[in-house]
């Protein structure tokens, strides 16, 4: 059977979280869920895609072959108006293009590499712990620790100098704004497109350890154009920061909000229940809260509806963190619960290529900061924080806390 909705009737995409519930998925998303894995909802330029509300469903959808993440295919969902003039980034094409652009990157994100980088992640992290503690206080936590961090690692392993962070901060915030002009993020694209052709320029010249380095050797061969090589370095630098900041603050506000888990957390010295916890906040907040765009390149079955060739797919993977089928009792922070199976870094072959780095530097904060602050706490009410409804990436502008 086949969807008779009334357009009238197919509600907007994406829903509003509820007031005073800011880490739970939208409650309409949830009544979604309970009624079937498959719906309709509608997007800013009127079209309807189908909704993938449950975990099964979304992880059997995105291992899918018949289904598609080029953004330039007709039909496609996309959140927001296409710019033709940027490049488009691999984690947007199928395979075997997305294949051979990923190959180009994967080595430095090995979980035997990112290991490697722990200690100096750990250094980064105390130093920084260090300025809070000799600093005034309340502080934004946000500007003061968990921005700081990811782009101090980020830039370090692409060859970024962390003195430009101010100028790829603020393109970065306007790039992933759901509320900006599409002119606005063009222009923002552009800056940190032609920022990291200019320094391909500089690591052609002068190349050093860095994974943009490594890229100019793709360049010389005539495997890869620079145009497309700071595609790849403006993808890299976006989601190197950008994700793991927000994890940090809004897992950090989550803690806070429920002090039982945040105390198993401070006082553990097992590695296990630390890593138990990074994959719990990850299920539970789920930052990437737009979902996952893809196209049906065939019709595919699913739960007695037909989904047709041509058909946009959004696989809400925060309400699939939220599926009791996968997850008992899954409005619950609970960081003894076994959460690795959860889909916030997606599934399948364009599941997130930086997961390992994501994890050991959440790893390193949440062992870290509660131990040498262990008096952390709000420095406002929680109705007052400001939170990213308007974002590709939730969290939290500001985050003031004292101790």
């Amino acid at each position: 059977m086949t969807s008779t909705l009334n357009p009238a009737e197919i509600p907007e995409y994406p829903m509003a979280r509820a007031k005073g519930c800011p880490f739970d998925p939208p409650p309409a998303l949830q009544a979604k869920q309970a009624e079937g894995p498959l719906s309709k909802v509608r997007l800013w330029d009127g079209s309807t895609p189908w909704v993938v509300t449950r975990y099964a469903e979304q992880r059997a959808l995105l291992a899918d072959p018949r289904v598609s993440s080029d953004i330039t295919r007709p039909g496609y969902p996309s959140p927001a108006p296409l710019n033709g003039s940027s490049p488009i980034s691999f984690i947007l094409m199928d395979d075997p293009e997305h294949a051979r652009l990923r190959r180009m990157v994967t080595a430095p994100f090995t979980i035997k590499r990112v290991e490697a980088m722990r200690p100096a992640v750990q250094k980064i992290v105390d130093d920084l712990i260090d300025d809070l503690l000799a600093g005034p206080k309340p502080v934004d936590l946000v500007t003061a620790f968990a921005l700081p961090v990811p782009s101090l690692v980020i830039c370090e392993l692409l060859g970024v100098p962390y003195a430009d962070h101010d100028f790829f901060q603020e393109n970065s915030k306007t790039i992933i704004n759901r509320e900006a002009s599409t002119e606005q993020r063009a222009a923002a694209l552009g800056h940190l497109g032609g920022y990291l052709h200019n320094l391909l320029d500089e690591k052609l010249a002068n190349p050093g350890d860095d994974l943009l380095s490594g890229l100019t050797e793709r360049i010389k061969t005539g495997e890869l154009s620079q145009r497309d090589a700071a595609g790849i370095g403006v993808l890299l630098l976006i989601a190197g920061h950008e994700t793991t900041a927000n994890m940090i603050a809004l897992g950090t506000l989550a803690l806070l909000e429920n002090p039982g888990q945040l105390a198993l957390l401070r006082d553990t010295e097992d590695p296990k229940l630390v890593s138990s916890a990074v994959e719990e906040l990850l299920r539970y907040l789920h930052i990437t809260h737009n979902g996952r765009r893809r196209l049906a390149l065939e019709d595919i079955e699913l739960d007695g509806q037909i989904i047709r060739a041509g058909d946009g797919l959004i696989m809400a993977n925060d309400i699939g963190n939220r599926d009791p089928d996968a997850f008992p009792d899954p409005d619950r922070l609970d960081i003894q619960r076994d959460a690795r199976h959860h889909v916030a870094f997606g599934f399948g072959v364009h599941q997130c290529l930086g997961q390992p780095l994501a994890r050991m530097e959440l790893q390193v904060v949440y062992s870290t900061l509660y131990k040498r602050i262990p008096t952390l706490r709000l420095a406002a009410d929680l109705e007052e924080i400001p939170f990213k409804h308007d974002g590709s990436v939730y969290g939290v502008y500001s985050l003031p806390v004292t101790w």
